[in-house]
């Protein structure tokens, strides 16, 4: 025991620091304050709250976010409430209640995530809540580009007298219907599934491309297959053959161009395909001219 404490006064000291405290104090810290074991600590508090329950004091005396801590009784919260409010100058937003709600309902929660729920931009009020300690980062998401998440902090149950999220109110209790309730559901469990559904679609996409560069590679060498067609008839007109070679390398132009159209439109939307194709076309004619035959005409003797 503290010095100076008799047995009869351990309640009484317990209230005196529970009094002077902004935030709960767990039992072991109370029993180490008053130098006592910490299951008759526990047991003085119980003791302390059944008798401010009894009397129906204006303090209530309560084990929140594994803690003990002093609150007003229910009973006088309106009262206590407009008192406050009257030298409050820091209350809090439609927007920030609206956006503290979806993030103890739904956390942990990005602020995408939270925008689609309100459907307003909630960057602003996210900010305010984080700034006054009622909202936390929890982490990253999985989702591509893997967002910043959000989940409520220990001030937050402080404040609400809870113990936990699971100690919210069930939401569909404060809806005006049916309708409304189903709402509150299906909106919430969207944004619950949305990081599994995100980082499922970006595997699947991820895979796609893959099958896609592997069908560009191919379609590259089929294109610069034709290319070199392409190329052949233009070494003919370029060397200037007879009008029956031209004639064969036109037919083989009208035939590589046939055999490109028989290509599938997937292959022809391929960049690669297509970068390929007009590589193949540009180096095969300049490859293969033969300098050697052409004419050139000019002034000097």
């Amino acid at each position: 025991m503290f010095e100076g404490l008799e047995k009869s006064q351990l309640t009484g000291a317990l209230e005196a620091l529970l009094f002077v405290s902004d935030e709960p104090i767990d039992t072991l810290t109370l029993a180490q304050a008053v130098e006592v074991e910490t299951t008759e600590a526990q047991e003085a508090l119980i003791a302390l709250r059944d008798r401010l329950e009894r009397e129906n004091a204006g303090v209530q005396l309560r084990e929140v976010a594994g803690g003990w801590r002093l609150y007003t009784h229910p009973a006088y919260h309106e009262l206590v409430q407009a008192y406050v409010l009257s030298w409050d100058t820091r209350r809090m937003s439609q927007a920030a209640l609206e956006t503290l709600a979806i993030v103890a309902y739904a956390q942990p929660v990005t602020r995408a995530e939270i925008a689609s729920v309100r459907g307003v931009n909630a960057d602003s009020p996210l900010n305010t809540l984080i700034e006054r300690g009622y909202v936390r980062e929890a982490g990253q998401s999985e989702a591509p580009g893997n967002p910043t998440l959000y989940a409520t902090t220990k001030k937050f149950l402080e404040k609400f007298g809870l113990g936990s999220p699971r100690d919210l109110p069930p939401l569909e209790d404060y809806a005006p219907d049916e309708k409304t309730a189903r709402l509150i559901a299906e909106r919430l469990g969207a944004v619950n599934q949305a990081s599994g559904e995100t980082a499922g679609g970006a595997a699947a996409d991820a895979g796609r491309a893959d099958a896609a560069r592997s069908a560009g590679s191919g379609t590259g060498g089929v294109q610069g297959a034709h290319g070199g067609a392409g190329a052949d008839a233009g070494v003919g007109a370029a060397a200037g053959e007879s009008a029956a070679g031209d004639g064969d390398a036109a037919g083989d132009a009208r035939t590589a161009h046939a055999e490109g159209a028989a290509l599938s439109e997937a292959e022809l939307a391929s960049p690669e395909s297509l970068v390929a194709q007009a590589e193949s076309s540009l180096f095969g004619v300049v490859d293969k001219i033969d300098f050697s035959k052409l004419n050139f005409d000019t002034d000097d003797e």
